[in-house]
């Protein structure tokens, strides 16, 4: 009979404080404690409560990542309080951790920020099924296995927020849609009983709130606790724009045209070509920087460019992995 050794070491917790109606600006709080192996992030938010100081605030509810209630922050990196292991995250930071939340700009109380932004968004991509169906059917809608297949675990978003409040660009772009709202977004538009497919795209489409803000950084999939892969619906919401005929010409959509052409031409990227198609005549105003990049060997002529040894494999690639038309 094997037996299970419960372990404890030591660890600071450097933990963000903030009243809003009390406090000008915030403060951290350390708090030193034994952590024992069988502890997640939520254990020692409640003992720093129960134990330590009664006035300490979070949300917490169904303890099994399934309400995303206790999004927070450890040493900069988004997590469900309820899921992560304390000892992963001593392992991967240390015994000195810093706990925030999501938002440290929309704080109300310590680790509970206000998330009406997030709400806000969510709701202005329709995120709900749009179909004209008979007020008294005389039968289900039924969606074959495949087609639920079709919506690759989007459905999975518990609306935590985790990696909308990951997001840089959602940090400096108020309009921006963000992450979450993209996946949930994706989840309709690829339900084959959701009529409105057109209209939301085109919601999506638009500049500055829409899909082509998004920089592929990746924080996104990185943040996510259910392993939604918000980026993963980005890209396939950026095809359908091109596969539903939304997509307009403007910056964004050339410049992922050029991305194709010069991958397709060349196996590699031709950045001062690929910034000319996009930009057109705008492109003057880029021309100071256009020679820094120059002299840094970062822009090359087209006759400079050193094709990939594998072009032919490339151009292959790029043939049958192009589902819809540029």
């Amino acid at each position: 009979m094997s037996t299970h050794t419960i372990t404890t070491q030591q660890v600071n917790f450097k933990v963000f404080r903030f009243n809003a109606s009390e406090d000008y600006l915030p403060y951290y709080e350390n708090y030193t404690m034994e952590v024992t192996s069988e502890e997640v992030v939520l254990d020692i938010l409640n003992r720093i409560k129960w134990e330590l100081d009664g006035s300490f605030s979070y949300r917490r509810s169904c303890r099994h990542g399934i309400c995303g209630a206790c999004a927070i922050k450890v040493n900069g990196r988004s997590t469900l309080a309820c899921k992560e292991r304390m000892n992963d995250m001593i392992e991967l930071f240390g015994n000195e951790l810093t706990i925030e939340p999501l938002s440290i700009k929309r704080a109300v109380k310590d680790m509970i920020i206000d998330k009406g932004d997030f709400w806000q968004k969510h709701d202005a991509i329709h995120p709900y099924l749009i179909s004209d169906v008979q007020e008294h059917p005389e039968h289900e809608h039924l969606v074959t296995p495949k087609e639920a297949e079709e919506l690759l675990e989007a459905d999975l978003c518990i609306q935590c927020g985790a990696c909308h409040y990951a997001c840089p660009v959602v940090e400096v772009n108020s309009d921006f849609f963000g992450p979450a709202a993209f996946a949930k977004a994706y989840r309709f538009e690829a339900d084959v009983r959701d009529d409105a497919h057109h209209e939301r795209l085109q919601e999506l489409h638009k500049e500055k709130q829409g899909l082509w803000d998004c920089v592929k950084c990746f924080e996104c999939a990185e943040a996510c606790p259910k392993d939604v892969n918000p980026i993963d619906k980005i890209t396939k919401l950026h095809q359908m724009l091109f596969s539903e005929g939304v997509a307009t010409s403007n910056v964004a959509t050339r410049h992922a045209v050029a991305f194709k052409n010069s991958i397709a031409k060349f196996g590699v990227l031709d950045e001062g070509g690929m910034i000319l198609y996009s930009e057109g005549t705008s492109i003057v105003k880029h021309i100071p920087l256009a020679i820094k990049m120059f002299t840094k060997g970062k822009i090359v002529p087209p006759w400079g460019i050193t094709k990939s040894e594998n072009l032919d494999e490339i151009k292959k690639l790029v043939a049958s992995s192009s589902t819809a038309k540029f």
